[in-house]
C-alpha cells in the first residue's frame, strides 16, 4: 500500500547517536512504586462469607477481573474463591486460574489484605458454573452494572452473602469503578495486579528460554533450525537487546474496523461477509468512510505500517523484534512486508521446539502469557493498535519504569492518506509525534483505568 515508503526505510541509514538515543534507557521520571508500603491492613477476624466471579474475555480482560475480585472481597470482608474463567467462544481456551496463574503465590501474597481459597468447603459445593446455568438461582447476582461503586456491593451484594454465606457475580469484568475508591482499596488493586499474579513456572521457563535465545542468539545466520540452538549459544554475541511488537491484525480486529486494508475486491468482499455473520452487517462506526475512519485514528495498523512506523523511529534491519501476536489476517502475504524491513523477526514457534511448547501449544491464554513475559523483559515493547494486551502492558511496564512506545493513531492516520509524502517528511513527522510517548509518565485521568494509568493511585512520589 505505501510502496515509494517502503523504499525509503529499505535504503535508511541511521547514526550511532540515534541508535543510542533509541535503546537508551528511560530516566528516573520522580514515581516510584509504592502497593507494598501501603498494603498494611490486617485481615479481618470474621468472613461475611464467600465471594465467586466469573469472568469473560481473554488473559488480559480476566487479568483486570481477578484484580477486582480482590477489592470487591476486601470491601465486603468476604473469603474469595479463586475466580472461574469462562471458555472464551473466539479463542475456545477452557485454562483455569491456576493452569495460567501460581496459585500458592497469589493467596500467600494477600494473606494480610483477603482470605483465599482454591476451592468451596463442601457445604457450599453445589455452588458451579453449572449450577448457575440452570436457572435463576437466589445466590447469583447477574445485575452488577459497569463500573459500579463500592456502595452498589454494600447494598446488593452484601445482604446476598449474608442470608446464604455465598454470592456469585457473573458477569463480573469491568463491574468496579475506577474513582471514588478508598485508597486503600486502589493500592491493593494495584498490588494484586503488579505482585500477587505470577504466571505458572512452565510459561515463565518458556518465557525465560525465548529472552534467552533473543537477547543471546549469534550475530551470523538466524535461520538455523530450532535444534541448534544449543550449538548457537556457546558462541554468544554480547547481550542483545530486542524490541516487542504486539501485532494486533487478526480477523475479528480487521472485520469490526470497518477499515480498507488494500487487499482489493477479494478481501472486501471476506470481510464483508465476516462482519454479516457476526455482527449482522452492525460495524463500529460503520457509518464513516474509510479516509474518516483514518483520519480519526480508527484504523489498525497493519504489519507494514507498523514496520514503517518502526524504521521511521530509527529501528533498522539488525534490529531484533519479537512477534508477539495471535494468527495475523492475511497470513505470511501480509507480513512479508514487515519482514523485509526487519528479517531479524522472531516469535514463538522460531524460537522454540514443540516440544518445549507442549503445555501451551492451541491454548491462546497460555501463549497470551508466554508473550506477555517476554513483553515485560523487552527493552522496548509497541503495540499496533489500542486493546487488552496493550492497556495491560502500557501500565505494568510505566509501574517499573520501562520504555513502550504508543503509535499516534490520529497522526499515522493522516500520513499514511498522503500517498506522495517523500520517506525523509514522513520520518521527521513521526519523530516529532512521538517524542512524548515513549514511556513518559501520564496521570490517570478521571475513568481511566487504574492498570493502564497506575499513576499516582499505585506509584508514589521519590
Amino acid at each position: 500500500m505505501h510502496l515509494e515508503l517502503m523504499n525509503g526505510a529499505l535504503q535508511q541509514q541511521t547514526s550511532g547517536e540515534q541508535e543510542s538515543e533509541l535503546w537508551s534507557p528511560l530516566p528516573d521520571q520522580g514515581w516510584k512504586r509504592c502497593a507494598d508500603s501501603h498494603a498494611k491492613s490486617s485481615l479481618p477476624k470474621k468472613s461475611q462469607g464467600y465471594i465467586q466471579v466469573f469472568l469473560d474475555g481473554g488473559l488480559n480482560q480476566q487479568r483486570m477481573g481477578i484484580c477486582d475480585a480482590v477489592a470487591v472481597a476486601k470491601i465486603l470482608n468476604a473469603t474469595l474463591v479463586l475466580p472461574h474463567f469462562e471458555v472464551n467462544p473466539v479463542w475456545q481456551d477452557s485454562s483455569s486460574f491456576t493452569d495460567i496463574f501460581d496459585a500458592d503465590h497469589f493467596i500467600d501474597a494477600l494473606k494480610n489484605e483477603v482470605s483465599v481459597v482454591k476451592d468451596l468447603p463442601s457445604q457450599h459445593s453445589w455452588s458451579t458454573r453449572e449450577y448457575y446455568a440452570t436457572g435463576i438461582r437466589a445466590t447469583r447476582i447477574k445485575t452488577a452494572p459497569m463500573h459500579a461503586p463500592a456502595t452498589w456491593y454494600l447494598e446488593n451484594v452484601l445482604p446476598v452473602m449474608q442470608s446464604y454465606g455465598i454470592a456469585a457475580i457473573a458477569p463480573f469484568s469491568h463491574r468496579l469503578a475506577f474513582d471514588n475508591l478508598p485508597s486503600e482499596i486502589q493500592q491493593l488493586r494495584c498490588k494484586v495486579n503488579f505482585e500477587a499474579l505470577v504466571f505458572v513456572p512452565h510459561i515463565r521457563m518458556l518465557a525465560e528460554t525465548l529472552i534467552n535465545r533473543l537477547r543471546y542468539a549469534p550475530s551470523g545466520d538466524r535461520a538455523v533450525g530450532v535444534s541448534n540452538w544449543e550449538e548457537r549459544l556457546d558462541d554468544k554475541r554480547r547481550a542483545g537487546k530486542y524490541v516487542v511488537l504486539h501485532l494486533r491484525f487478526d480477523k475479528d480486529m480487521a472485520a469490526h474496523s470497518a477499515c480498507d486494508f488494500g487487499g482489493g475486491k477479494a478481501e472486501k468482499l471476506a470481510l464483508g461477509k465476516y462482519r454479516q455473520v457476526l455482527w449482522q452487517g452492525r460495524v463500529l462506526n460503520s457509518q464513516f468512510t474509510d479516509e474518516e475512519l483514518r483520519i480519526q485514528g480508527r484504523c489498525p495498523l497493519t504489519p507494514e505500517e507498523i514496520g514503517l512506523l518502526l524504521a521511521a523511529l530509527g529501528f533498522n534491519n539488525s534490529t531484533t523484534l519479537y512477534l508477539a501476536s495471535h494468527k495475523v489476517y492475511g497470513g505470511e502475504a501480509r507480513i512479508s512486508t514487515l519482514k523485509k524491513l526487519f528479517p531479524y523477526m522472531e516469535d514463538k514457534k522460531s524460537l522454540s521446539s514443540a516440544e518445549e511448547r507442549a503445555k501451551v501449544d492451541g491454548k491462546s491464554s497460555l501463549l497470551a502469557a508466554v508473550d506477555y513475559y517476554v513483553g515485560m523483559q523487552s527493552d522496548i515493547f509497541v503495540s499496533a493498535s489500542p486493546g487488552n494486551m496493550h492497556n495491560a502492558l502500557v501500565g505494568h511496564r510505566t509501574y517499573n519504569n520501562l520504555k513502550t512506545i504508543r503509535p499516534n493513531m490520529v497522526l499515522l492516520g493522516k500520513l499514511f492518506l498522503n500517498k506522495t509524502l517523500e520517506w525523509s517528511d514522513f520520518q521527521q513527522a513521526v519523530k516529532n509525534g512521538h517524542k512524548n510517548r515513549q514511556g513518559q509518565l501520564r496521570l490517570r485521568k478521571e475513568k481511566q483505568s487504574i492498570y493502564t494509568y497506575p499513576i499516582p493511585d499505585c506509584m508514589c512520589q521519590a
